[in-house]
């Protein structure tokens, strides 16, 4: 039965890469399984709008002065504004099957390292982001808007519109969901080699200036809100540099462990090359310095076919063994002492020009060869050298 003809491996065999228009498939896939995972969930959440709202609004309510209450300024906030909300709420809450989407796209084309580096660090930023958002509501809120109600001017009756409160509470979560991202940037700059906990360590300073002037933008323009929110920026700051330290730990071992894995692999690979050269290599003066084939080894060590004259002189050895063989002597009794010949072939591909096979076989005479004999050998070494 014959083959198909083929030019070799496919991509999949080999672990090639998949062709783009795939890639881009699977990303469609991807983000429609995304879109319908958040109208999923939308569509659950939104009888439940309004309820939603009152728990999100329920801080300022409850700041509110004695017969104060939210207000609509425009026809369709009453609608639109718990719309909004509802469909905030169902992408934070399907915000976990989205990253996993995100995660499945990425991780084929990772490293084992990177994907043991990476889940982990998923699943922190997510648990951090919600921390964050809760520190906002549960901590940051009562204070903020206490002290929002507690500087009103006499005279003046708070009562904020429902559109404006869901904006500057939608901020103040987005603001703090990322600050506790920090961590996490921290181990993924130490990881990429960006920088290191020590260097982190010594930019303390700038890093406290920066987290208040990050506060002052990110937050409303009073003291207390960018003070609720530098502070926990810069002991996040200090929890990603305490474990980026583990983590620098942990990839110096493996890196120590996977260096003396390869030192031994070259050791194996070097003493294998080296028994292969000696496999090609005969103790007969006639073939030494030639290949299993029949030839010459150049100077780096390629394979050249026999002259004409050179393979003559093969045939007049193969011609005088045969000889020998036949008055019933036999191959060593013919022959000199091993080594000797080794010396002697060394110095005819030496005239040759041909240098590496003469080095190759004066190494040969230092391991076997005796005292005299090893003498010699570094003696045309270090002529060679000199060469």
């Amino acid at each position: 039965m014959s083959l198909p003809a083929s030019n070799g491996p496919s991509d999949d065999e080999l672990g090639g890469e998949q062709p783009f228009i795939s890639h881009l498939v699977e990303l469609r896939d991807r983000l429609l399984r995304m879109i319908v995972a958040i109208v999923l969930v939308f569509l659950v959440l939104f009888p439940f709008a309004n309820d939603i709202y009152t728990f999100v609004a329920e801080p300022i309510r409850a700041q509110l002065p004695s017969g104060a209450q939210m207000i609509a300024t425009q026809v369709a906030s009453p609608f639109l504004t718990p719309f909004k909300l509802a469909l905030v709420v169902a992408v934070f809450v399907a915000m976990p099957y989205l990253l996993y989407q995100f995660w499945a796209f990425v991780a084929p084309g990772l490293y084992t390292h990177e994907k043991r580096l990476g889940l982990p660090l998923l699943t922190s930023s997510i648990v951090l982001f919600y921390l964050g958002m809760m520190f906002a509501y549960f901590a940051v809120f009562p204070l903020v808007f206490g002290f929002f109600t507690s500087v009103t001017p006499d005279g003046v009756t708070q009562m904020p519109d429902i559109a404006f409160y869901l904006e500057f509470v939608l901020k103040l979560f987005f603001a703090f969901g990322i600050a506790f991202e920090i961590p996490i940037a921290t181990i993924l700059l130490v990881a990429i080699g960006a920088t290191t906990p020590e260097s982190l360590a010594r930019k303390r300073p700038y890093v406290i200036v920066g987290v208040f002037v990050a506060g002052m933008l990110l937050t409303p323009p009073d003291v207390v809100s960018q003070t609720l929110l530098a502070i926990p920026m810069w002991l996040l700051f200090e929890l990603g540099i305490f474990f980026s330290r583990f983590f620098q730990r942990q990839r110096a071992s493996i890196a120590t462990e996977r260096n003396d894995t390869d030192d031994v692999n070259a050791q194996s690979s070097t003493s294998a090359a080296y028994a292969r050269a000696n496999a090609v290599q005969t103790s007969d003066a006639s073939v030494v310095g030639r290949d299993i084939d029949g030839g010459n080894l150049d100077e780096s060590g390629r394979f050249r076919p026999l002259t004409a004259e050179e393979m003559e002189a093969e045939l007049d050895a193969i011609e005088a063994e045969e000889a020998a063989e036949e008055d019933g002597l036999e191959a060593n009794e013919l022959s000199t002492d091993p080594v000797a010949v080794l010396l002697t072939r060394a110095n005819e591909l030496r005239a040759q020009g041909n240098l590496g096979a003469a080095r190759h076989l004066l190494y040969r005479v230092l391991e076997d060869g005796d005292d005299d004999q090893r003498r010699v050998a570094r003696n045309i070494l270090a002529d060679l050298d000199r060469d």
